[in-house]
């Protein structure tokens, strides 16, 4: 049994997540007393069903609806959705939580309506957290985490944590983790933050990251370093978005200058992407602009030799980037940096400014790029 103090210390978002499955549950129930067959109603989550709206920033979710009605076909999925729900509820009372390839194994006890393969809970999953979406619930408000945590975090922050046990205030000051650097947990709601930076820097690669923090670049630049490995996890995005949010803090992307970088890595950190549409106004940061590297940045700064051709893989990314992607159509900039980018035939990595040695990223392309914010792309 509860006691009066696990029960005080539920948050809203807890108390209205327990109230979604219970209103869920109680609709199933009434439809199977009045003699109907009960129904789940589910937004799609697909590009095809996904707008663009410049001014809210972010790729935004359709009214299209599918509907999982209860049925001899989907007796087994029906279960273990609402199987997963429980575990859900459960979860968010006792303050636990699972991960993703814990879900799959909870099911190994229910019978006919366990899962086969994590493929399966991971879709019912992400069934849930769209309808949970649509009550401006999350997965983590599930309690269902990733199995990654965030990435990594350097200079100008105080990150607010709280103790597991006694509830009580933690303080991480991200300027004296030595060589080393803050890591971002799975789930970051708790989270508050004091700084005095000037903006976030999020960088592509570990590297990069590596290179910045150990020559103290936040102290220099006043700024916070994030590292996203490649496209940012879930908890960093969120962590970014907060931190911004909470802070009026404009967002500069470092990454390579190649069509991944361009339309998976920056893009799912800015506006999301299709299949996520359901989260993306939680998970995108739509203040962030693109610093760099860019393909004019190869003219500029005379790294046409240390560059790479592009591969028949980077020239359908990029055309299907500009044919397809309704965030890059909306912005003419991006039209004609890509179009650039095929052209030239070639890509560049953010280590290709190592040509004019190891420590120019940070005495001359940062500097010479933050002194021109106003003509990052968008």
């Amino acid at each position: 049994m509860k006691t009066e103090d696990t029960r005080m210390a539920h948050s809203e978002q807890d108390k209205e997540t327990i109230m979604l499955i219970n209103t869920i549950a109680r609709q199933i129930r009434a439809s199977i007393v009045r003699g109907d067959l009960p129904v789940i109603k589910l937004p799609v989550r697909s590009l095809a069903n996904v707008k663009y709206d410049e001014e809210k920033g972010y790729f935004e979710l359709g009214d299209a609806e599918k509907v999982r009605t209860l049925s001899v076909n989907t007796v087994r999925s029906f279960a273990q959705t609402l199987r997963l729900m429980a575990a859900s509820q459960e979860m968010v009372e006792n303050d636990d939580f699972a991960t993703k390839r814990e879900a799959y194994y909870i099911s190994k006890n229910w019978g006919d309506c366990r899962f086969d393969e994590q493929a399966e809970s991971d879709a019912i999953m992400d069934d849930i957290e769209a309808i949970a979406s649509m009550h401006s619930l999350s997965r983590e408000q599930l309690r269902f985490y990733p199995e990654s945590h965030g990435g990594s975090v350097a200079g100008e922050l105080v990150v607010v944590d709280k103790d597991p046990e006694t509830r009580e205030s933690v303080e991480i000051d991200c300027r004296s983790l030595g060589s080393g650097a803050y890591s971002i947990p799975h789930s970051v709601e708790h989270l508050d933050f004091r700084t005095d930076a000037k903006f976030v820097l999020a960088i592509e690669t570990g590297g990069m990251f590596q290179r910045l923090n150990k020559h103290r670049f936040w102290k220099k630049a006043n700024c916070i370093l994030v590292e996203m490995g490649g496209v940012p996890t879930r908890a960093t995005r969120r962590f970014i978005r907060r931190l911004s949010d909470q802070k009026e803090l404009p967002v500069y992307c470092f990454v390579d200058c190649d069509p991944y970088g361009f339309a998976n890595i920056y893009r799912t950190l800015k506006v999301g992407s299709g299949n996520a549409a359901h989260i993306n106004r939680f998970f995108c940061v739509p203040q962030a602009r693109f610093l760099g590297v860019t393909p004019q940045d190869i003219l500029d700064f005379g790294l046409e030799d240390a560059t790479h051709t592009l591969t028949k893989t980077d020239v359908k990314r990029a055309r299907d980037t500009l044919n397809n992607d309704p965030f890059f159509s909306a912005h003419p900039q991006w039209i004609a940096s890509i179009n650039q980018l095929l052209d030239m035939g070639r890509r560049a990595e953010q280590q290709a400014l190592a040509k004019w040695g190891l420590n120019y990223v940070i005495d001359e392309y940062l500097p010479r790029k933050l002194a021109d914010t106003a003509n990052f792309l968008p």
